[in-house]
């Protein structure tokens, strides 16, 4: 799975761990993110985040 990395702070949403956070189960990829996710950091949109090359 992508990693995503947001363009505000860098945090990086990773598929593998989840968002512990956010009670996000690891396995739940960006796409399957919802639309109202924001950076667990920053509170940065989702639509601030790009893919890991």
């Amino acid at each position: 799975m992508d990693r995503y990395v947001c363009t505000i702070c860098g945090h990086v949403y990773n598929p593998e761990k989840g968002e512990p956070l956010q009670d996000i189960k690891p396995g739940i990829s960006f796409a399957d993110l919802p639309a109202d996710w924001t950076c667990p950091v920053c509170f940065a949109a989702k639509d601030q985040f790009k893919k890991e090359e």
